[in-house]
């Protein structure tokens, strides 16, 4: 990848795009994006994609569609909730993708799956640029170039903000004059999937006087209203595939989670997270259902696998969470460890059950399908005893 094709402010924005440029975005409908196709608007730009990956968000996909089109953008919108479960969640979880034990991670998981139906659709449209809305204060930069590079896009991409600092306000005043008001009243950024909403910025900037709205939250309670209870979670080969005895696709698995264990007041994280060069922003994130897989995941592990095997792992699990951090998803390294985390987690089969209680997650039963955890610790100190016996010879 020629990274002298790298779009990194409004000037090379100004300098590379011309009214005949076929140019996809990135669009969530949020503020950076629908200010990138006005920029766009205002360089006469008319071949212009704006393509929003559905990773089951919470967004209005009917809206978006109205203000891409009144920004002079073709809206398509691509459905890649089940890819996103199977080639990235499950190998998370199988990875306790946790940030430094703080929290499970995001974003790390969500961009290259959508750089890669963004490089996969400017090949059939005959794009030559590819725009993101990434600043130098989000990590979401380095993974979405990260990811366009490894996959050997061909045209300029990235972002006219790495360079070029705007307040949100003031894009936010200049699509009030364009004619759209609905930024106005918005400060903080937010980005959700599935497996997780994370916000950050504006109201959130500062890690010493922060305040998050309960406004914000929707899959964990802010008080406890529930009835203490129990809940098991099954995994075969290391998938999850059981809900309290019941099968259940794990994308609907997620979705079931995120409210039933968010319920009670689990799923919160507060965490400070590294930008390329060394310094930390502030992230609030709502995962309910990662919470419990993830630490599902490790018991079960824990009852299957061997000590020696789960240190090893330990490590390579740290090597697969920094390479996805990094944005360096589809590099040799990060695949590597993947091949050894996914192969270890084939031995891991059974149920952990837990009882739930207001931000309470207790373990209250493992049950593993081969188990090497002792179930009769006096019985097992007699025959352990007598095979030792039958080894030694006597001292007589």
């Amino acid at each position: 990848m020629n990274k002298n094709k790298r779009i990194r402010s409004i000037e090379d924005l100004r300098e590379v795009v011309t009214p005949e440029s076929r140019v996809l975005t990135l669009f969530s409908g949020g503020l950076d994006s629908a200010y990138l196709l006005y920029l766009l608007s205002q360089q006469k730009c008319t071949n212009v994609t704006a393509l929003s990956v559905d990773l089951g968000d919470d967004l209005d996909y009917e809206e978006i569609k109205n203000l891409a089109a009144k920004l002079g953008a073709n809206s398509i919108i691509i459905d890649r909730k089940k890819e996103f479960v199977q080639n990235f969640i499950v190998p998370a979880i199988a990875s306790k993708s946790i940030y430094f034990g703080v929290h499970p991670i995001s974003s790390s998981l969500s961009r290259p799956l959508i750089a890669k139906e963004a490089v996969d659709l400017a090949g059939q449209l005959n794009c030559d640029v590819i725009l993101h809305t990434a600043n130098q204060s989000q990590n979401s930069l380095r993974r979405l170039n990260g990811a366009i590079e490894q996959l050997d896009f061909n045209g300029y991409y990235g972002t006219p903000y790495e360079f070029s600092a705007l307040t949100r306000k003031e894009k936010a005043q200049n699509l009030y004059k364009f004619g759209i008001e609905s930024f106005n009243k918005r400060n903080y950024s937010g980005d959700s999937n599935l497996w997780c909403r994370e916000f950050e910025s504006g109201m959130l900037d500062d890690p010493e006087d922060f305040r998050t709205p309960e406004t914000l939250y929707r899959w964990s309670s802010s008080q406890s209203t529930k009835e203490s209870s129990q809940i098991s979670i099954t995994f075969e080969g290391g998938i999850p595939t059981y809900v309290n005895g019941t099968k259940m696709p794990l994308l609907q698995m997620i979705e079931f989670l995120n409210s039933n264990v968010g319920a009670y007041g689990l799923g919160r994280f507060t965490g400070l997270e590294h930008l390329a060069g060394g310094e930390k922003v502030l992230e609030v994130r709502e995962m309910p259902a990662a919470h419990i897989l993830l630490d599902a995941y490790r018991h079960l592990e824990t009852a299957c696998i061997g000590a020696e095997t789960i240190r090893e792992k330990l490590s390579v699990e740290q090597i697969w969470v920094r390479e996805a951090i990094e944005g360096r998803w589809f590099e040799t390294l990060k695949e590597a460890a993947e091949m050894f985390i996914l192969n270890v987690s084939k031995k891991v089969s059974g149920t952990i059950t837990y009882r739930l209680d207001w931000r309470t997650l207790e373990v209250k039963s493992y049950r593993a399908n081969k188990p090497i955890y002792i179930r009769d610790r006096d019985n097992w100190e007699k025959e352990e005893a007598n095979r030792q016996r039958i080894k030694i010879p006597s001292l007589a």
